[in-house]
């Protein structure tokens, strides 16, 4: 089975450490929109060992601060997994998405994450 995250991303990826990488996602929701993906092929974010999890949080973080270095039009951001095929995961190799937000961005974010499920977003 072919996995886009196991080859041809070498020249994609912007930073690393022993057990994770960061990306752009291919089909960005907003400019920056980022893959932190573990270099072991696991489908499934729980089935990560302690240290890829850590290796995960990290990357997450940095990245986070030199997006927010490049752009100051950065305010937010949404962290997700998407964990399989009725969640959405459609690469089944673990990956996080760490996906800027702006001011504006939406008429109304309150409730973030919440909009993966149609009209439950506000509350």
């Amino acid at each position: 089975m072919h996995c886009p995250f196991c080859c041809e991303i070498e020249d994609r990826i912007s930073r690393s450490n022993e057990l994770a990488i960061v990306i752009l996602d291919a089909y960005p929701i907003t400019t920056g929109h980022s893959l932190v993906i573990p270099k072991r092929h696991v489908a499934d974010y729980f089935d990560l060992t302690a240290d890829e999890h850590a290796a995960i949080n990290t990357l997450l973080s940095d990245q986070k601060k030199q997006l927010q270095k490049q752009d100051a039009t950065i305010t937010g951001f949404n962290v997700g997994i998407n964990i399989g095929e009725d969640a959405g995961q459609t690469v089944f190799h673990c990956h996080v998405h760490l996906i800027p937000r702006r001011k504006g961005d939406v008429p109304a974010p309150r409730g973030g994450v919440r909009g993966v499920i149609p009209g439950k977003q506000g509350y």
